[in-house]
Order: C-alpha cells, then structure tokens, then sequence
C-alpha cells in the first residue's frame, strides 16, 4: 500500500513539473524577446539564443519527465530529466538572488526545486521504471 502511494505521489509531481516546465519552456521559445523581458525581466540581460535555448531544453525536460516512464522506453531519461530541472532551479535560484527578486521567485524555485528532487530520488533510488 505504501508503495502505491509512493507511485502516485510520484507521477503526480511528474505531471506538475512537466506542465510548469513544459509551459515555462514553450513561452521561452516562441515569446519574442522584448515581451519576455517585460514578463521576466532576465531575458533582457542574455542573448537571445541562450534564452531560447532555455526554453527549448525546458520543453525537452518536459517530455522527458513523462514519456520515457509512461512507455518505459528508456526510462532512465525521467530521473535525468529531473536532475535537469533540479539543475535549472539552482541556476534560477542564483540568478534572481543577484537581481533581488528572491521574494517573489523563491517560493516557486523552492517548491520546483523540491519536487524535482523527490522525483530524481523516487525514479532513481526508491521506485525506479522497469524498462520494457
């Protein structure tokens, strides 16, 4: 029975960090620069490549977090996918500390942060996807 909540809690934070990376990535490709930097302020501050780029590897983390565990076919990509994630968050986190946004940026970093490490423990370690 614990188990099986563990399962669901687990695809659970998936499928939140999938549609939060997921929409976050697909505004960062196809939003032109100068709107975004009204939304986000940051991306005023990079070249343009490195903010799609961003964008582009969020979608991908996105797909990752639920195909490859959905089909189990190469299951091992979901984990990497939220060590990915994990990896942007702390990125994120850095960066608006340096622009002192951290009030308004830190309770979501945090939260995507959190569940992207439950998700990398939970699929790595404790309940990883047999492949097929």
């Amino acid at each position: 029975m614990r188990e099986r909540w563990l399962q669901i809690s687990l695809w659970i934070a998936q499928v939140l960090l999938a549609f939060a990376f997921g929409a976050a990535g697909y505004l960062k490709t196809v939003t032109p620069i100068p709107e975004l930097t009204t939304m986000m302020g940051w991306p005023g501050d990079f070249p343009a490549w490195f903010t799609r780029f961003i964008g582009v590897a969020e979608v991908a983390g996105a797909v990752g977090m639920i195909l490859p565990a959905a089909t189990r076919i190469l299951p091992w990509l979901t984990p990497l996918a939220a060590a990915g994630f994990a990896v942007v968050q702390v990125a994120a986190i850095g960066l608006h500390a340096t622009r002192g946004e951290t009030a308004m940026t830190l309770p979501i970093n945090v939260l995507l942060l959190t569940l992207s490490l439950y998700v990398l423990w939970g699929r790595w370690r404790r309940l990883p996807i047999a492949p097929r």
